[in-house]
């Protein structure tokens, strides 16, 4: 029997995240966890199911094929999936009462709430398709958004009422605005108080965003579809935070802050045991403030302020409170150059540990850190200082409530990840995974290379003999911020070794303004998205030659990539045709004044202050440079990078007289998650790089 290709593979699998556990919950008292995971490594359909503590016996509590279809879908939920690349259906998201007796969660659009005792499911009185259900902390109501409208429905299955309606067409109530949900580390836009009583809600108006659209050229018959997108530069959607009390009669309360000041709702976190923090922050991302917000009157009180000459990072869980009230946050400490944990202003973590998110805040704070970005792992921070690592392999992550620890990890020789369960620093059980063993299996070498020390790893086809051939080279970065790829996990170098496997050398190497190497690292690419970005990728394509003499030939060096990964693709071959021969870029941003407020202004300031800085980090005036094969990759329907990157740059290329090749994906968004799409897509990379590398 033939075995089946690894690009057929990874595409059925959407890369290998099917039947993988995933979004747990915690119920320590009565011995459970909760969590989503398909039937097998090529289910689609998320369940929800339960383990057993004690037994290690596994249950599924709600099968979605019982009750409805993943169908229509309302646009408001495709945008929430497309800014969480949501590759599952079936039960995507769930939120559960304080005691975890129920659990709310939307299927077709429709609300369910189940009872985790015995898995019976009540459909909820809905106008029409939701999105978010959420259940309130004391199990009586669940809260939705309908029609961009917020209701509450009693999870008896009574009459649904709406407590916050749009006055306006462009207004909304209970949705994460774009920037948030693309660029903010925020998907939520309301939060229940603590006892039940009212809800905080985002109200966003869209009326002063620049409209856009995205078009269907392979169906002319169908009208554009409308999209408010944010581009640098240009006004964002217009946002306020409020009380909605649930009393009869009662009014919703505006959340009054400086909203000409501190435009961008950064995170809302409600606790049983203080007041609800907010925290808000400056367009140019420099400033921010946090205040709280009285959960029966909407009064504010300021709680701390914070500036930063480049920028303030968005960390994940920060910031919150302690069960004493103590003020817990990330924030980087300029002067040591790390990313730290903070209690009421005071430096907690020690110097040099880069903490990346909070997960947890008891006795000790539960951190994702590293000390180096390779393999970033679990820490107990003590409330000394002290810093102390799970002892888990590799890249790892962790959720905890009370004595009951779940942590999800692997390392760069496997190429899947365990999730474990642990009660007391005890190894209690294991949670199962059915997710796909990729049919091949990546020989990765990992690096640090040259002055700056970059993480490179590097990749041969399997078999291959030391100094027995010079290979060409593919290089495979992100490059950019947000994300890092040279990581201690096989599984994220499947594609690599793939392409290894088809006769050439991989390098993936993450350089200046990739997470993990401390506040100066980050800060590197302000006011240049560009020079850094690429003079990494060709230091660590000189370094690895200098190590691999005799099995790289860099007479023959492509570059792909995807995104920020797409536009570094482009921007090697056209700034550095004398290291880099052929790119495929998927995805590219090409000019960044098209590219949106929240992540572009964070790096290049405001186009109208900073104009050089776009030109400078611009791919159109390279044009007509460009001497190397240059593919070009880009779905239609993508609303993140819309296409208008692509055939600006291909339009200048052409008036300049170069040639260039486009592919343009019908009805593809920024994921690409179909699984022909996804396929091909693999393949006629390999088929450009075998054409021009070979």
């Amino acid at each position: 029997m033939t075995q089946e290709s690894y690009p057929r593979q990874r595409a059925r699998t959407r890369g290998f995240r099917l039947g993988a556990p995933r979004s747990t919950a915690i119920d320590a008292t009565n011995d459970r966890i909760y969590f989503l995971r398909g039937r097998s490594g090529t289910d689609p359909v998320n369940a929800l199911w339960a383990f057993d503590i004690s037994t290690g016996v596994e249950t599924c509590l709600v099968d979605p094929t019982d009750i409805a279809s993943d169908g229509d879908l309302p646009p408001e939920e495709r945008a929430r999936r497309e800014r969480l690349r949501e590759v599952t259906g079936g039960i995507t998201d769930y939120a559960t009462d304080s005691t975890l007796s129920r659990a709310s969660f939307a299927l077709a659009g429709s609300p369910f709430v189940a009872d985790l005792a015995t898995g019976m499911v009540t459909a909820l009185a809905a106008p029409g398709p939701v999105i978010d259900p959420r259940i309130d902390p004391t199990g009586q109501q669940v809260a939705y958004v309908c029609e961009r409208a917020l209701y509450v429905a009693p999870t008896d299955g009574g009459p649904a009422r709406a407590v916050a309606v749009p006055d306006r067409d462009t207004a909304s109530w209970g949705l994460a605005d774009f920037i948030a949900a693309e660029e903010l580390e925020r998907i939520r836009g309301f939060w229940w108080l603590a006892d039940g009583s009212g809800l905080l809600v985002e109200r966003v108006d869209v009326d002063p965003v620049d409209v856009w659209w995205i078009a269907d050229p392979a169906n002319p018959a169908h009208p554009p579809a409308e999209h408010r997108y944010p581009a640098a530069g240009r006004p964002n959607a217009d946002l306020s935070l409020w009380l909605v009390p649930l009393a009869d009669g009662a009014e919703p309360i505006d959340v009054t802050w400086d909203h000409e000041e501190f435009p961008y709702l950064t995170r809302v976190d409600v606790v049983d045991h203080a007041d609800p923090l907010v925290a808000v922050m400056s367009r140019d991302q420099r400033r921010q403030r946090l205040f709280t917000a009285d959960p029966n009157t909407g009064a504010t009180t300021l709680v701390t302020e914070h500036a930063d000459d480049d920028w303030i990072d968005v960390v994940p869980g920060s910031p919150t409170r302690s069960s004493t009230g103590a003020l817990v946050e990330v924030l980087s400490d300029r002067a040591h150059d790390t990313n730290r944990v903070y209690v009421d202003g005071d430096a907690l973590s020690p110097v040099g540990l880069q903490v990346s998110a909070l997960l947890d805040v008891g006795e000790d704070i539960l951190v994702s850190a590293s000390d180096d970005p390779v393999r970033e792992g679990v820490y107990r921070i003590g409330a000394d200082g002290s810093a102390v690592r799970l002892p888990l392999p590799g890249i790892a992550s962790a959720r905890r409530s009370g004595d009951v620890l779940i942590t999800t990890s692997t390392d760069v020789d496997r190429t899947t990840s365990e999730m474990a369960v642990w009660r007391a620093s005890d190894h209690v059980g294991t949670i199962a995974s059915f997710a796909e063993t990729p049919c091949i299996s990546p020989q990765v070498t990992l690096h640090v290379l040259g002055d700056r020390q970059l993480r490179v790893a590097v990749l041969f086809p399997t078999g291959h003999v030391p100094g027995s051939q010079h290979l060409p080279i593919i290089c495979s970065p992100y490059g950019g911020p947000h994300a890092r790829m040279v990581v201690a996990s096989g599984l994220a170098f499947g594609t690599n070794q793939w392409l290894a496997d088809q006769g050439f050398a991989v390098i993936v190497a993450d350089g200046r303004g990739t997470p993990g190497r401390g506040p100066a690292w980050d800060r590197s690419v302000r006011g240049d998205l560009a020079s850094p970005a690429l003079e990494d990728q060709v230091a660590a394509v000189l370094a690895a030659v200098e190590m691999y003499p005799d099995d790289l030939d860099p007479t023959r060096v492509g570059i792909r990539g995807w995104s920020f990964g797409g536009y570094l693709a482009a921007l090697a071959v056209l700034r550095r045709p004398d290291v880099f021969h052929a790119a495929v870029a998927g995805a590219p941003v090409t000019d960044w004044r098209l590219y949106d407020t929240g992540y572009t202004e964070r790096y290049l300031g405001m186009p109208a202050d900073e104009d050089a800085a776009y030109e400078a980090s611009s791919l159109i005036p390279l044009a007509a440079g460009l001497t190397r094969p240059l593919l070009i990759i880009h779905g239609l329907a993508d609303d993140n990078v819309v296409a208008a990157h692509t055939l600006r740059l291909s339009s200048a290329l052409l008036a300049a007289g170069r040639p260039h090749s486009v592919l343009p994906l019908t009805g593809v968004t920024h994921m690409t998650p179909q699984e022909v799409v996804a396929e091909n897509l693999l393949r006629a990379e390999l088929d450009f790089f075998t054409e021009h590398l070979h």
